[in-house]
């Protein structure tokens, strides 16, 4: 891939061979960062796992750096109101579910009730291939809707391996202290150990890389 000069640039501030402190890691992405928006901080973590192992989950960052997500609820009945008191843009069932088959999706992130899932399957090539599929692993297949919005309210985010064992993760904006966006690494960091298959062999964590939209990576100490 051909990289520009202000990318050449940004990569004499570094060596790449080095695993550096998380903190000093940071500081090294905010100096290198060239581009004229507010880039994105993204968090790289490489695991060692089978082919049948999978890692996926939601952790809540400790610092929010995206706008308030547009949360939508499919469910029914009392729970309408309880999605509603507790903050979902749109509520709705089976309205919803055809205004999402007419080519709505005007929503961030889309909650259901157990018993609103036979129904909202039937979006599944809609949603699935934008991310939007209601998961009872990520915590948006739930009746416990007041908790599963405030979750999300406070930046509740999705992280998964990807067929190479790679979690990929944005975790802030350049224009964010460096202090902040360690916090949210470190959150991400711990919930992916948590999640390491009772059946993993070896160093769980092979290696933890960081580095903004348009910048190069930089190798972080995984420190224990």
């Amino acid at each position: 891939m051909r990289r520009g000069k202000k990318y050449a640039e940004a990569v004499k501030k570094y060596d790449g061979s080095v695993f550096y402190p998380l903190q000093n890691a940071l500081d090294l992405v905010k100096t290198m960062s060239y581009a004229k928006f507010d880039e994105s901080v993204d968090v790289s973590v490489k695991l060692n796992l089978k082919k049948s192992q999978s890692v996926r989950d939601t952790v809540v960052l400790p610092n929010q750096f995206k706008g308030e997500k547009r949360v939508l609820v499919f469910c029914k009945g009392e729970k309408e109101k309880e999605a509603q008191e507790a903050g979902a843009a749109v509520v709705g069932a089976e309205d919803l579910i055809e205004k999402i088959k007419g080519g709505w999706l005007d929503f961030d992130v889309a909650v259901a009730t157990p018993d609103m899932m036979k129904d909202v399957g039937k979006l599944g090539m809609v949603l699935g291939r934008r991310g939007l599929m209601p998961n009872p692993k990520t915590g948006t297949v739930t009746f416990d809707l007041k908790t599963a919005l405030a979750e999300l309210k406070k930046g509740r985010v999705e992280f998964r391996a990807d067929k190479t064992g790679v979690v990929h993760l944005a975790v802030g904006k350049v224009s964010m202290e460096s202090g902040q966006i360690a916090e949210n690494v470190q959150a991400v960091v711990a919930e992916i150990k948590r999640k390491k298959p009772a059946d993993a062999k070896g160093e769980f964590i092979q290696t933890i890389s960081v580095c903004s939209t348009m910048g190069p990576g930089i190798w972080v100490k995984n420190e224990e």
